[in-house]
């Protein structure tokens, strides 16, 4: 009986030896657990992507290496086959049924090849370059994101119809010029004058296609902040489409509202809890409670702020501001008789006292 349940446990060890010894440990490459989810996978990745571009990193011999490491932790753990293929036999049971170019994965997350208004490549003078090839026009589109999302983060999917460049029949006059052309008129007589040049291309027509993008709304991310995407903006013909980028607009929350990374809301308690006191618990835009005590007696406009439950900061999501908490007291209807009259004044035991002054 003791070989028997040996056995299982030996095999699951040999097999754990055999993954880490069959090639690189992609979850430790991204910092991420072996059970992570997909979008938590996805956040790792672009976090390192941009920390460690080769194209960020010039004097860096090594990030080029280690953008390769990342960028093929990436195609695989957030492919379910090529996951469950690594979970089973490591990396060298994906043998040829990897990408390998570290450059089209970054393309494909970030659309286009780059991110943050930049464009990269991969050696040579591209930015150079890049002045002078024609642009299509930049597109900023309004994306509405709810506090909820900006609070935990999320990955959003938008379609996006694209004008597309596509081969059509016959030819086009492309990449026109004027030049100066010297014309002799006679002996001893010349004459320069400006000449069109045109060159004949293959025809092309724009075709609408759609694509779906994925956006990531990273936790903290402020209203009007913009989410680029390189190469998906309006087309030109004859050179490079412009950029597509998303502007975060942040909708109108039925509890909360936020200022900077601090949280605000208002809690309205019964006039019995205002003088007694009172435990309630507040629902977060996670889900979480927190919990508010009084045990004492909480007058109309009285806050109350909790530190470490506001919004995370963007930079560092460890960091959270402020919930502020102001309390509205609900008064009951009606009149009292003059026995309840004087049962509240033996019980609050206040003067008779009106003053004016100004509030504002």
């Amino acid at each position: 009986m003791w070989t028997t349940r040996l056995v299982p446990a030996t095999i699951l060890l040999l097999q754990f030896v055999y993954v880490v010894n069959s090639g690189r440990d992609f979850y430790d490459i991204l910092g991420v657990s072996r059970d992570a989810k997909v979008k938590d996978i996805k956040r790792a990745y672009r976090k390192l992507a941009m920390k460690y571009h080769p194209d960020k990193n010039p004097d860096n011999p090594s990030a080029e290496e280690k953008f390769r490491d990342i960028s093929d932790a990436y195609e695989v753990l957030t492919d379910e086959s090529k996951r469950q293929t690594y979970d089973q036999h490591g990396e060298e049971g994906l043998k040829d049924n990897m990408n390998h170019d570290a450059s089209d994965v970054f393309s494909s997350f970030f659309g286009g090849g780059g991110f943050g208004g930049f464009r990269f490549g991969f050696g040579g003078d591209d930015m150079s370059r890049e002045k002078e090839i024609p642009r299509g026009g930049d597109v900023v589109v309004d994306l509405e994101v709810t506090l909820e999302e900006l609070y935990v983060g999320e990955f959003l999917e938008v379609a996006r119809y694209k004008p597309v460049v596509k081969p059509a029949s016959g030819k086009r006059k492309c990449n026109c010029r004027t030049e100066m052309k010297t014309i002799q008129l006679g002996p001893g007589s010349f004459q320069m004058s400006p000449q069109q040049v045109c060159e004949q291309c293959q025809n092309v027509k724009l075709v609408n296609e759609e694509k779906m993008l994925e956006v990531e709304i990273e936790p903290g991310m402020m209203d009007g902040q913009e989410y680029p995407f390189v190469a998906e903006g309006e087309p030109h013909i004859d050179g490079e489409a412009g950029d597509l980028r998303f502007k975060i607009i942040q909708m109108r929350h039925s509890v909360f509202e936020r200022k900077g990374d601090d949280l605000y809301t208002n809690i309205t308690i019964s006039l019995m809890d205002a003088l007694n006191g009172f435990v309630m618990y507040l629902t977060h835009l996670d889900g979480h409670k927190v919990k508010i005590e009084r045990e004492k007696i909480t007058w109309p406009g009285a806050r109350v702020r909790k530190k470490g439950e506001g919004m995370p900061n963007y930079e560092n999501n460890n960091v959270l501001g402020t919930l502020v908490i102001t309390f509205d007291v609900n008064f009951p209807q009606g009149t009292l008789s003059e026995e309840e009259k004087k049962a509240v004044t033996q019980v609050l035991k206040q003067t008779t006292k009106q003053t004016a002054y100004n509030g504002l």
